[in-house]
């Protein structure tokens, strides 16, 4: 249950740190990525890809981290506040004049061999589309 809690708090201070590469390394080869309202990413290679997609498009600082793991640790939740810039036009989106915004989100994990091997993601986009319109 520690080593999940570890995991995963490295995982969210990498994304502070914009530590891309810290951050890839935390999840498996084979990691299952899916994105509040968007399509299943597979693998670190489309992770990294999506990685760098929204740092082009958002500056983001997680607050109010809660990490939440299973008794075995193979499962673990977390909850936090995105603090964000929006700095490049995301296709399909509003346009971007750089809005800040604030907002609640949380993700899932499955765990395995000391890797994040799924992350799925959630926010109230209806409400994020509010805060940058």
């Amino acid at each position: 249950m520690t080593q999940t809690t570890d995991l995963i708090t490295c995982y969210y201070a990498a994304f502070n740190a914009k530590d891309w590469t810290g951050m890839a390394a935390c999840v498996s080869e084979d990691l299952n990525h899916f994105v509040n309202e968007g399509d299943k990413r597979g693998g670190r290679k489309a992770f990294a890809e999506f990685i760098a997609h929204m740092d082009d498009c958002y500056d983001e600082l997680l607050t109010g981290i809660v990490v939440m793991p299973s008794a075995d640790g193979t499962r673990a939740a977390a909850e936090f506040i995105v603090n964000g810039t929006y700095k490049k036009t995301d296709p399909g989106l509003p346009e971007a004049r750089g809005q800040k915004y604030r907002l609640p989100a949380g993700a899932f994990f499955d765990v395995k061999d000391g890797a994040i091997q799924r992350v799925t993601t959630y926010y109230n986009l209806k409400e994020w589309i509010r805060q940058v319109s």
